[in-house]
Order: structure tokens, then sequence, then C-alpha cells
């Protein structure tokens, strides 16, 4: 239940910082910011493998820069079922998902597929 709680807050910080870095994403207050960040979770997994077959075709077709596009609907989605969010166009939500991507990438190098915090350390020992 941690390993859950830990990327629901990276995926709220992510979504956050990206509402910092563009005018055209907003959210109205940190319950919608949660809410938020729990149905885009909810769409990755459910929603957007579909929407990915689907437009299987045009990915291979633009050696996978379609999948922005697809990201980008994603968080169109999430902003239409989410009161309180609000995405002013096509643009700010393709630069919205780049930036969440990177956020939540960067903030998931840290936590280990059990949900937890993880280091690895590397021991070099000298051959006598």
């Amino acid at each position: 239940m941690s390993g859950f709680l830990i990327r629901l807050v990276i995926g709220a910080f992510a979504l956050w910082v990206a509402e910092q870095l563009l005018d055209g994403i907003w959210i109205d207050g940190t319950l919608a910011l949660f809410l938020a960040a729990l149905l885009l979770g909810v769409v990755n997994a459910v929603v957007r493998p579909v929407f990915v077959l689907f437009t299987l075709p045009l990915t291979l077709l633009s050696l996978g820069l379609f999948l922005l596009v697809v990201n980008a609907v994603m968080l169109e989605l999430v902003a239409a079922l989410v009161p309180g969010m609000h995405i002013a166009g096509f643009g700010s939500a393709i630069l919205g998902s780049i930036i969440i991507s990177l956020v939540s990438w960067a903030a998931s190098a840290w936590i280990g597929p059990s949900g937890k915090f993880e280091v690895l350390v590397v021991e070099r020992r000298r051959e006598p």
C-alpha cells in the first residue's frame, strides 16, 4: 500500500510541476490535484493501452512520436473528468504530458518495484 501512496504523491508532484511551468494548465486546490493524479494513473493503466493498440499504425508511421499525442489525449481526458482541473488547449496538453512524464520518470528512478526507496551500492573489489 505504501508503494501506491508514494506513486500517487509522485504523480501529484508531476502534475503540480506542470501546472507551475505552464500557463495553460491550472488545478484548483489540493483535492483536485490528488484526484487528477489518481485518475491519471487509472487512465494510463486502463484506457491508454487500448488507445495505443488502436493507434498502433499511426505510432509506427510516426516512429513513436504519435505517443506524445496519445499522452496529451489522456491528460485532456483526465481534465475533462476532474472538476477543478483545466487545460487551455492541445498544445498545453502536449507540453504538460512531456513535463509530467519527465518528472515522474526522474522521481520514480528512486523508487523500486516494491514501492520503497532503493539505492544501489556498488562495491569494487581488487584482485590480489
